[in-house]
């Protein structure tokens, strides 16, 4: 019991540190129960829902799409998440670019700030990921390990449709409408 209520190692530099805590809090935003709502939203609506941005971002990441994921997660700060640009913060840590993490902890920090207008996408919802993906994305975490979907559902995300190849960021995968259903079918 002792394992589990002990404070993790730091680790031993500022890159896997913060590559650490972006997999830790992109397993909470899959976690959250609002997740499967938040993507729904997103595929199935013509306004801009950065919840639902930010919850396809995380999707990317975990399927090592981390260029595409930059680009939703920059959607969804540019449309008001300040988790988004939360996690761009640290992904610029991660990546050893000290001064476009300072950038996005300056915008987290401006948005978190902000009023705050109602989102209905806080509702909680069916679960956007099988209990048992959910769990071991969070157990990866504690255990030091790299957050990965399972190989089944990787492929979900890989068989989404590419609407062009971005100059700075590659193929930007879409999200689909049929997205919820198949990532919660397992």
């Amino acid at each position: 019991m002792a394992r589990l209520t002990a404070a993790p190692a730091p680790y031993p530099s500022e890159h896997e540190q913060a590559g650490h805590e972006l997999d830790l809090a992109i397993a909470l935003v899959l976690n959250a129960p609002q997740a499967g709502r938040s993507l729904e939203r997103l595929v199935n609506s013509d306004r801009i829902h950065p919840e639902g941005a930010l919850v396809f971002a995380c999707l990317l990441a975990v399927t090592g799409r981390l260029d595409p994921a930059q680009f939703w997660w920059q959607f969804a700060a540019g449309s008001g998440s300040h988790t988004a640009a939360n996690l761009l913060h640290l992904h610029h840590l991660r990546l050893g670019e000290p001064r476009d993490a300072a950038y996005w902890r300056a915008q987290a920090e401006q948005l978190a700030q902000a009023p705050r207008r109602t989102v209905h996408s806080r509702l909680a919802g069916p679960a956007l990921l099988p209990d048992e993906v959910r769990h071991d994305l969070l157990a990866r975490c504690h255990e030091g390990l790299d957050a990965r979907l399972p190989t089944a559902l990787e492929a979900v995300i890989n068989r989404l449709c590419v609407a062009a190849d971005d100059e700075d960021y590659g193929e930007i995968p879409q999200p689909s409408t049929a997205l919820s259903t198949d990532l919660a079918a397992g």
